[in-house]
């Protein structure tokens, strides 16, 4: 039986992170606008179509660039627009974060959005689009027909993602972070959530498939697991080979900021072949070799934060380090580091009581790991 966005080609363009002008900062200065409208022929003319933004990608810029680099040199059903509304992220009234889409509307010139997403619900960020009545809100949205598909981003564990779909069937779908170095991860949860979409039955648009730039360049186990498979493909190809091959996904989001990184995803998924057993083998192997290499065994099962009295967000502190320590991606886990502690304590803020310790399943020395993540990162 069809489902939404089978059609849809497999290959998508993630906007977060757009060639910036030179000097300018990657997350808040100008964007290269010249070099975008060159990504975005390159990836059309190879007959992909999906676009992701979100309203606070580049602080606006993001979606700006969608008006400049798309909107006005394309026909607008030649493109399919997706962004976001993070109803966590600064409104005090249902009317503000209401205003979010209009913002988003004017900013992209869309005339309507595609997909549209509630963005980055979990705990604890879904009791704002709770209390705001975001849910009925972008139902109302695809009555007037300014969005034509209502779902959500997130990231948190399967058992909360369970508890938002079974409350909500009706959003048609759900994006998720799905790669082969979350698959099993007991923080991301990847093979998990993406099995309760489709026991709900909502596919799924798949974000981070490379895991932030990460998987583009792994462990040199991984690296020489994949390069005598095939030493041809790029790491990256195998990473988003992976996360394409999943059933039931709409479009797999890659993060493109160059025309080689365009260039050599066009190159393997213009003509799209799932990953053959041999290759799967390869890549549970690459999977075994990541699993080997020594990380803090946190399971982020999250035991210890409610015993924490500064509310640390032990788990999510943990996988940062790890993103460190496992793929050697300093500046990605400094971003997962700030990101995180914005919504709790930071590891400097633990008191040393131990009250984590006691309950965590693993024995993790806690609060001595902590120092070294204030050591790291603050």
């Amino acid at each position: 039986m069809p489902y939404l966005g089978e059609d849809i080609p497999k290959l998508g363009f993630g906007l977060m992170r757009l060639p910036m002008a030179e000097g300018q900062d990657p997350r808040s200065g100008a964007i290269d606008l010249n070099k975008t409208n060159k990504l975005v022929d390159m990836f059309l003319d190879a007959g992909f179509k999906y676009f992701d933004t979100a309203y606070g990608y580049g602080e606006g810029k993001s979606e700006a660039a969608v008006k400049t680099c798309i909107i006005d040199r394309y026909p607008r059903e030649k493109v399919i627009i997706a962004t976001k509304l993070p109803a966590w992220a600064g409104p005090k009234s249902a009317d503000e974060a209401k205003e979010m889409f209009r913002t988003s509307l004017r900013r992209t010139g869309a005339e309507y959005f595609d997909f549209y997403l509630l963005h980055n619900v979990g705990t604890p960020r879904t009791k704002a689009f709770d209390e705001f009545g975001m849910w009925d809100y972008i139902l109302e949205l695809r009555e007037r027909g300014l969005i034509r598909h209502a779902g959500f981003s997130f990231h948190d564990k399967a058992s909360v993602l369970d508890e938002v779909l079974t409350a909500h069937p009706e959003m048609e779908f759900v994006q998720l972070q799905i790669n082969y170095g979350d698959w099993e991860s007991g923080g991301v949860q990847s093979r998990a959530c993406y099995e309760v979409a489709k026991k709900h039955g909502k596919p799924v648009v798949i974000m981070e498939p490379v895991k932030g730039g990460s998987l583009a360049n792994p462990a040199d186990p991984v690296k020489k697991i994949f390069d005598a498979a095939d030493a041809n493909a790029s790491y990256a190809s195998w990473a988003i080979r992976f996360a394409a091959s999943l059933d039931f996904n709409i479009t797999v989001l890659s993060g493109m900021s160059s025309e080689e990184q365009m260039r050599d995803n066009v190159s393997y998924m213009r003509d799209f072949k799932p990953l053959s057993e041999a290759e799967r083998r390869v890549v549970e192997a690459a999977q075994s070799a990541l699993a080997a290499i020594p990380s803090i065994p946190c399971t982020g099962c999250a035991y210890c934060v409610p015993e924490c009295p500064r509310d640390v967000v032990i788990p999510k502190i943990f996988e940062a380090m790890n993103r460190d320590i496992v793929y050697g991606d300093k500046g990605a886990a400094r971003f997962s580091y700030m990101w995180e502690t914005g919504f709790g304590g930071k590891a400097s803020d633990c008191v040393g009581c131990a009250s984590c310790e006691r309950v965590c399943p693993q024995q993790i020395a806690i609060a001595d790991t902590l120092k070294t993540a204030a050591k790291m990162f603050e």
